[in-house]
C-alpha cells in the first residue's frame, strides 16, 4: 500500500472514534433512576393570623342638635377641631328666654304672698272654732283655699325650673370628648329642634374596628382560639389602605348574636388605640391615624406561636383533591402524601396534617418524577435551603390560607 492510502486510513479511523465518543457523551443512561433534591420536614413556631377586611367606627359619636327655637348668635368652634367634654359650641339669643324666666319667678312670688294670706286666714279660723262666733265651714273653706294655693306655687316653681332648662339650652355644649366635624348653620339663622343636625362629634381614642366573618372561618377561629382563653387569645393588627401596618395593638371585645342571612357572616368587634399623630395646630386642628369610616384590613393574630412542620411551597403540588407532596420512602421511591396547609408564605408551606419530622419531601426535579418511582436522592440545592432559612426568619405574620376547600374555590 503507497503512503497516500495509508493517510487515508489514518484519517476515517480518527474521524469514526471522535463520532463514536461524541455520540456516547451526548446519549444519557436510561437506566439510572431520576436524581431529585430533598429537604426534610422539621418543626418551627409561627405565628397563626387571618385576615380580613374591615371599617374603623368612632366608639362615641353624637349629633349635635338645638332643644329650643332661637336665632344663632355665635358659633365658638374651630371645624375639624379636637374639643373636650362641656366645651360651648353655639349660643343662641337669650334675652327672651331671661325675659320668661324673670315673669315665672314673678308669678311664683305672687303666688307665695297669695299663700301666705291664705295661712293666715287659715289660722284664724282654727282660732274661731273654740269660740261662739267660730264656724267649721269657714274653716274648712280657708284651709280648702291654702292647700290650693300651695299646689299653684308648686306648679308656678315647676314653670320656673322649665324656663331655666330653656335657658340653659341657649348655650349647647360639647356632650363628649372628640374631633367636631363642620357647622350646617352659620351666625343668624334660626334653629330649633326641627332644624337637623348643627354638627357632629366622633371621639378619636380608642376607636373600634368593625369586620364581618365568614360563618365557616368563624367557626374555625373559634376551634383554633377556644382553648387558648377565646377572644384574649388574639391580638388586633391592622394594614392601612396604603399597606403600611399601623402601629398600634388591639384587643376583640364583641361578637355579635346573629348571621346575616344575606351574607352568611357574623360581625365581629374590636377595639384599638388612636393617638395623636401630630401635636394639635393653632386652630386646635389634630391628626390621627385612624379616621372614623376607614378602610382597613385587619389582622388576626395568635398570641402564642404554635409549631407546624415547614417544607418548601416549591414542593407543594396541587390538584382537585386538593394539596399533595412526593416524599422519598426508606426504599427511594417517590410516596404520595395528601396534606393540610395552615399558614403559608410564598417560600415556606406550613403543614398541619399528611406529614411527620423527618419526612424527605422532594422540593426539586418534580416534574421528573412519577408516583411509585424510585429516584435518586440529594441535598436540595443551597437556594431552596437558604429560601426556607429567610422565610423562617421573616418577623412578618403568615397569611391564612383557609381550608383546602377554599383555597380550591379561589383557583377556580
Amino acid at each position: 500500500m503507497d503512503l497516500a492510502g495509508i493517510v487515508v486510513r489514518l484519517l476515517a479511523t480518527t474521524l469514526l472514534t471522535i463520532t463514536t465518543g461524541a455520540a456516547g457523551r451526548t446519549q444519557p443512561d436510561p437506566s439510572g433512576p431520576p436524581a431529585v433534591g430533598v429537604v426534610e420536614a422539621i418543626r418551627r413556631p409561627i405565628t397563626e393570623t387571618s385576615e380580613f377586611l374591615g371599617r374603623i367606627e368612632a366608639i362615641n359619636r353624637v349629633n349635635v342638635v338645638a332643644r329650643v327655637s332661637a336665632f344663632l348668635d355665635q358659633r365658638l368652634f374651630s371645624e375639624g377641631a379636637e374639643i373636650t367634654k362641656g366645651d360651648e359650641l353655639y349660643r343662641l339669643e337669650h334675652g327672651p328666654f331671661e325675659a320668661d324666666l324673670a315673669s315665672k319667678q314673678a308669678q311664683v312670688a305672687q303666688l307665695q304672698a297669695t299663700l301666705e294670706l291664705a295661712k293666715l286666714t287659715t289660722e284664724r279660723a282654727r282660732t274661731l272654732l273654740g269660740g261662739p262666733a267660730g264656724q267649721q265651714s269657714t274653716f274648712d273653706a280657708a284651709l280648702a283655699n291654702e292647700r290650693s294655693l300651695e299646689a299653684q306655687v308648686q306648679a308656678a316653681q315647676a314653670q320656673v325650673q322649665a324656663s331655666k332648662i330653656n335657658l340653659g339650652y341657649t348655650v349647647i355644649s360639647a356632650p363628649i370628648d372628640g374631633k367636631i366635624g363642620r357647622t350646617a348653620v352659620t351666625e343668624g339663622n334660626v334653629v330649633g329642634p326641627s332644624s337637623g343636625v348643627l354638627t357632629m362629634i366622633v371621639s378619636q381614642d380608642p376607636m373600634y374596628v368593625i369586620f364581618p366573618v365568614p360563618l365557616r372561618q368563624g367557626l374555625e377561629l373559634r376551634e383554633r382560639y377556644a382553648p387558648q382563653g377565646g377572644l384574649e387569645a388574639v391580638v388586633i393588627k391592622l394594614r392601612l389602605p396604603d399597606g403600611r401596618m399601623y402601629g398600634q395593638s388591639g384587643k376583640l371585645n364583641f361578637v355579635d348574636n346573629t348571621i346575616a342571612q344575606s351574607t352568611d357572616t357574623i360581625t365581629v368587634r374590636g377595639e384599638i388605640a388612636n393617638p395623636i399623630l401630630r401635636a394639635p395646630s393653632a386652630a386646635g386642628v389634630t391628626v390621627h391615624e385612624l379616621t372614623d369610616g376607614e378602610f382597613v384590613t385587619v389582622v388576626l393574630e395568635g398570641v402564642q406561636p404554635v409549631e407546624v412542620l415547614a417544607i418548601p411551597r416549591a414542593a407543594v403540588l396541587s390538584d382537585q383533591q386538593g394539596d399533595y407532596v412526593l416524599v422519598v420512602d426508606p426504599d427511594n421511591k417517590a410516596e404520595q402524601r395528601r396534606i393540610l396547609l395552615g399558614q403559608s408564605t410564598p417560600t415556606i408551606g406550613a403543614v398541619i396534617s399528611g406529614l411527620a419530622a423527618g419526612d424527605k419531601v422532594i422540593a426539586e426535579g418534580l416534574q421528573r418524577v412519577r408516583r411509585g418511582q424510585t429516584v435518586s436522592p440529594g441535598p436540595a440545592s443551597p437556594l431552596i435551603l437558604s429560601s426556607m432559612k429567610a422565610g423562617a426568619n421573616d418577623a412578618s405574620p403568615l397569611a391564612d390560607r383557609g381550608t383546602p376547600a377554599q383555597r380550591l374555590d379561589n383557583k377556580q
